[in-house]
């Protein structure tokens, strides 16, 4: 999972990408760092086409704050540029 350091690297790969997973986190959320390899391990061999990214919003606040996220961790998953899944602190991998 490639992390992102600007919201012109998002743009464009909103733009570019047919499926795009973004995972919100930062580097003191456990939660975040538990689900970001399993997030790699889950998805990569079943939908090999789906790009997958990270966002350190401890790094990047506002970024993180453009996109409506104020807690961690989020999951965004975009379909040809159009946000389609949002998921945010309770979720599961599951499945």
């Amino acid at each position: 999972m490639d992390a992102l350091e600007s919201q012109q690297q998002l743009d464009n790969l909103k733009h570019d990408s047919e499926v795009l997973l973004v995972l919100f986190g930062g580097k003191n959320c456990g939660v975040c760092q538990t689900i970001k390899p399993q997030i790699d391990e889950k998805f990569s061999d079943k939908f090999p086409n789906l790009e997958r990214v990270y966002i350190d919003c401890e790094q990047l606040q506002e970024i993180c704050a453009q996109r409506g996220v104020f807690s961690l961790p989020v999951v965004q998953v975009f379909f040809m540029g159009q946000k389609f899944i949002e998921e945010m602190r309770g979720f599961s991998l599951m499945g």
